[in-house]
């Protein structure tokens, strides 16, 4: 899993970084908040391991930011500190953190959380192709909405478009086709009802 490491201490960083990278992970470090930001606006990181304390930019802003920035793919953050109590935990949680390890870090307690992420995601990622999913009847293509509604597809997507969509009707070649061929059907039946 790529994760974005943010810590202002060159040793903790390093340290970091290589226990990352012998657990099976690609680390890429930050040497502060205001770097790991500009990383994380420049590529797609499913984690972020960030100090709490730094110049700059602290952990918990950049937390913060992150959680503002609107996003295709989720970012699970967990701050690393040495601040440690329940009111700290609290505000790095409230901050948009996802967990919260003190220093110095345990490697394995490390591993574990990084596959409770890894595994959050996974379940992020799985209900947002549910949610992408839209429940439309075979026949006459109405769309099922939140509270078992039937609606036209026009209904449905004007209800929920910020845009101010309008829609044009017209026919397809493949149903043109279908359709002509119902009324020559229908033509020749006329005919053969008249003779």
């Amino acid at each position: 899993m790529k994760i974005l490491v943010a810590d202002d201490d060159a040793t903790s960083l390093m340290v970091l970084t290589m226990t990352l990278t012998k657990l099976g992970h690609a680390a890429v470090p930050a040497s502060d908040g205001e770097q790991a930001w500009h990383q994380w606006q420049a590529d797609c990181y499913p984690v972020l391991i960030s100090d709490w304390v730094m110049p700059v930019l602290d952990g918990l802003a950049l937390c913060r930011r992150i959680r503002k920035t609107r996003r295709d793919h989720y970012t699970s953050i967990i701050l690393l500190t040495s601040l440690g109590g329940r009111a700290n935990y609290l505000e790095a949680m409230n901050a948009g953190a996802d967990d919260f390890v003190t220093k110095p870090f345990d490697e394995e307690q490390l591993s574990a959380r990084l596959a409770v992420a890894e595994r959050v995601l996974g379940l992020r990622q799985h209900v947002r192709q549910l949610e992408e999913l839209l429940p439309i009847c075979a026949y006459c293509k109405q769309i099922r909405d939140e509270q078992d509604s039937w609606h036209s597809v026009e209904s449905y997507i004007a209800e929920r478009s910020e845009a101010n969509t309008k829609f044009s009707h017209g026919i397809c070649p493949g149903c043109l086709k279908k359709v002509e061929a119902e009324i020559a059907g229908l033509e020749v039946q006329m005919q053969a009802a008249r003779a």
